[in-house]
């Protein structure tokens, strides 16, 4: 509870209905030891709150860059939008201590753990959006995506690789790209995705993660090289 409230104080929104910030902060891990309900982790919650972030930083871009073409639009959102801008603004916010766990994620190291603090952001922005409103979460979220914003518009965010790679092969003209999830392997608390992305069934790069997104911008970035 209290890192709970710590954390509410560096959203700087306060949750009206409180078992919405702790679901947020569930992970399924913790669930499945506990024999909980499913619902009572963060999964829909994040599922929830990654469309409601993506809504408010286009709306945002669209504001902000009047006469820009879309194709721009597009790959800044998704600079801005992405695993390594969402773990950077959670653990600013403490949100690794703040999870709660089962033993063996804990003993794994999840709590610090890119893909889980990024997944947790995602899932308070849910929580936000059923809390209070739009307004509420298009202000929490204004806030919270401020200097990215600002560094994507500067042009000093990381890359972006499936972004790039589209670009690369669309150059002349529309192009079938296919993410293939390959395998899997691990337990629930450390596994590891395999994928590949393909053209017409041709494979150009492979890459591996510890999340289905960071798997697929590693085979990108894999694309992205060979194609050099």
């Amino acid at each position: 509870m209290e890192n709970n409230q710590k954390l509410a104080e560096r959203l700087g929104y306060e949750f009206r209905e409180t078992k919405l910030l702790r679901n947020a902060l569930t992970h399924s891990s913790s669930i499945n030891e506990t024999h909980r309900r499913y619902w009572d982790n963060n999964e829909r919650l994040e599922f929830l709150g990654d469309a409601v972030l993506e809504m408010v930083i286009s709306e945002r871009l669209y504001r902000l860059l009047p006469q820009e073409e879309e194709g721009r639009l597009t790959r800044l959102r998704a600079s801005i939008v992405c695993e390594e801008s969402l773990a950077e603004i959670g653990q600013r916010l403490g949100i690794g201590e703040a999870l709660i766990l089962g033993k063996g994620e804990e003993r794994s190291g999840g709590r610090n753990r890119s893909s889980m603090i990024a997944d947790g952001v995602e899932a308070i922005i849910g929580a936000i959006y059923l809390d209070g409103g739009w307004d509420q979460v298009r202000t929490a979220v204004l806030r919270l995506f401020d200097s990215v914003i600002s560094r994507a518009l500067e042009g000093k965010l990381h890359s972006d690789y499936k972004t790039a790679l589209q670009e690369r092969l669309q150059v002349n003209g529309d192009v079938d790209i296919q993410y293939v999830l390959d395998g899997q392997e691990g337990p629930d608390h450390a596994k590891v995705f395999y994928t590949s992305v393909a053209v017409d069934g041709v494979v150009l790069g492979s890459g591996s993660g510890r999340s289905k997104k960071e798997a697929e911008q590693n085979a990108a970035k894999a694309a992205m090289k060979d194609m050099r």
